[in-house]
């Protein structure tokens, strides 16, 4: 790429694509249980009683599973797990059998927080033309410790902070998102919420649409995984909002430029 803007043409047809053609959705979305409210309070007290970094939550093999380990000497957490059985009766007097599911909640110590694992980390792909540490300072955005329990949580943004989940197989592309979420001013009254006047879906369209293009401009991978998380917002078949997609043109080519490697050789060269 020799350019620091991304051609309009380009980023049309991308999201043309984008809910037109075939998408996956990134199976780590469901890597993680999602835990009820209270077993997720519970796991926050332990953590805060114990000193623990709060973070997603798995078993043991679990973590295993994901290439991590447990170290030694942790001890596992407490919830709340359901056990269900089949209940058979037999009438006495008419010798006709019933039966019900029967559920009930026992106690287990069985899981472990990312912060008691030990494992290598995910690297994070990235262009040698384009530099995102370079663009989160330009933009004014820092990065934060990843304290959801939520596994399946691959990111987030808080006001002008992002987070990213350390198992998450692809940074670069929630990076992306998370920049965008920011930089369209979706995080204004701190943690992501629905705008007043941008629908939730158009919300996740708009940061998703430039993940995609920034994958695409950049040659990274992760364009077929923003297709099918934009359709699975929004659906198929179904144009984006002109409004909508000007703004994320304007949002990826402002991330686009702030992130350039050679940018002030650029412009020294513009302004010669």
């Amino acid at each position: 790429m020799t350019e620091k803007q991304i051609d309009q043409q380009t980023m049309e047809a991308l999201l043309k694509q984008a809910v037109n053609e075939p998408g996956l959705i990134n199976s780590a979305y469901s890597n993680f249980h999602n835990y009820s409210v209270l077993n997720s309070l519970w796991a926050l007290i332990q953590c805060k009683a114990d000193g623990i970094e709060p973070g997603p939550i798995s078993t043991y093999k679990g973590w295993q599973a994901l290439g991590r380990q447990v170290r030694k000497g942790q001890h596992a957490m407490c919830m709340w797990q359901p056990f269900s059985f089949v209940k058979k009766e037999t009438d006495p007097d008419t010798g006709e059998e019933t039966s019900e599911r029967v559920t009930y909640f026992r106690v287990k110590n069985r899981w472990f927080v990312l912060s008691q694992t030990d494992g290598d980390p995910i690297p994070e792909q990235s262009a040698p033309e384009w530099d995102p540490e370079q663009a989160m300072e330009a933009l004014g955005i820092s990065e934060i410790a990843f304290d959801e329990l939520n596994g399946n949580i691959l990111g987030f943004a808080r006001e002008t902070s992002l987070a990213i989940n350390p198992v998450n197989p692809m940074p670069h592309k929630t990076r992306f998102h998370e920049i965008a979420h920011i930089v369209l001013g979706h995080t204004k009254d701190g943690k992501l919420v629905d705008g007043e006047r941008i629908p939730r879906n158009l919300i996740e369209v708009e940061a998703e649409g430039v993940a995609m293009i920034m994958c695409e401009a950049l040659g990274l991978p992760g364009a077929e995984l923003s297709r099918g998380y934009i359709q699975d917002w929004y659906g198929t078949g179904k144009e984006i909002p002109e409004a909508n997609a000007r703004r994320i043109f304007s949002a990826a080519n402002k991330i686009m430029k702030a992130g350039w490697a050679v940018a002030e050789e650029d412009e020294a060269r513009e302004a010669a």
